[in-house]
């Protein structure tokens, strides 16, 4: 680590002194680690560092280490500073961890962040149960109601990692004609909504952190973050955890679940608009960002566990009515 980072991780946390604890995980494609320090003379005995240091040639998994790979994985590094630097402290009612700072020097990128172990969050899911889908449903609501409409500054354009500008290679090697011919009406329609929120853009279950009881839970990992229409988020998340049938079986309580979260948290705002409309626009939606992301994984995974009958089955439907 740049020597620099370490004096300003002093600065920020106002600690006398820290310690490395240990590394959580490697950052995708081997860009850097997330890392878990002791802090020593300062309120918060532990943080959370958030370490970026772009490699020479990236190691994905997958094989895709093209320059378009690189860059935009340089740029969703830059959203997530700015999302901390501006968007954070505006999500009151979905919770998130603090931003102490973050800094730059060269090739290398700090953020300095709360430890939300310390903090309550300790658990982390691979499988759940529904109070904790409901959970996860309506942070997602609170913050896309708190995001309603508000211009994406500094963040992408379009967020969610998968949308079809940032994915020119993926949708090249598609070999799903008529899903391939869909895709830019597919974007457009999600794209040209009527309702914008600011999506989370990578809202999968291994980026929730939960409270010992289940009941509450927070959010990391603002990377993709940017403007779009929150069902994008729902489908993505719904995709992380459930099997296919469950996707089925539980389509309308999910997404009952999530517009009764929205619209409460929309009314507590006092936001000026037509409820009804927006639920209208964004169930008609639903279908259309679980179709786009399918079309994304199966140029970039064909082989993924994604890649499943309720996911065929829905694209089939999509691609008949369009």
């Amino acid at each position: 680590m740049n020597p620099e980072f370490k004096i300003f991780i002093l600065k920020v946390t106002g600690a006398e002194k820290f310690r490395e604890l240990e590394v959580i995980q490697s950052l995708w494609s081997g860009y850097g680690k997330i890392i878990r320090i002791a802090l020593q003379g300062a309120t918060q005995k532990k943080a959370i560092l958030k370490h970026i240091s772009f490699p020479i040639k990236g190691t994905h998994p997958r094989g895709w280490d093209s320059n378009v790979s690189h860059e935009r994985k340089v740029k969703s590094y830059e959203v997530e500073r700015s999302f901390y630097g501006y968007h954070a402290s505006k999500q009151k009612d979905a919770r998130i961890p603090h931003c102490w700072g973050t800094a730059v020097k060269g090739e290398e990128t700090l953020l300095v962040l709360e430890d939300l172990d310390e903090s309550g969050y300790p658990v982390r899911k691979t499988d759940v149960v529904w109070s904790e889908i409901a959970c996860c449903l309506e942070w997602l609501a609170n913050f896309h109601a708190t995001n309603m409409q508000v211009p994406a500054k500094d963040l992408w354009e379009t967020g969610t990692y998968w949308h079809l500008n940032t994915r020119p290679e993926e949708l090249q090697v598609l070999k799903d004609v008529a899903l391939k011919n869909a895709a830019p009406k597919l974007d457009a329609m999600l794209t040209n909504a009527n309702y914008q929120t600011i999506v989370h853009g990578d809202a999968k279950l291994a980026n929730f952190c939960f409270s010992e009881t289940g009941d509450a839970v927070a959010a990391v990992d603002f990377q993709y973050a940017g403007g779009g229409v929150g069902i994008k988020d729902v489908a993505y998340f719904v995709g992380s955890c459930l099997r296919e049938e469950d996707c089925e079986r539980l389509e309308e309580k999910i997404l009952a679940t999530y517009f009764k979260a929205l619209q409460n948290a929309l009314q507590k705002k006092e936001a000026f608009l037509c409820f009804e409309d927006l639920e209208a626009e964004w169930r008609a939606l639903y279908p259309i960002a679980w179709t786009d992301f399918y079309r994304f994984l199966k140029g970039w995974s064909p082989n993924h566990w994604k890649i499943n009958s309720y996911s065929e089955k829905t694209a089939i439907g999509v691609l008949a009515r369009i």
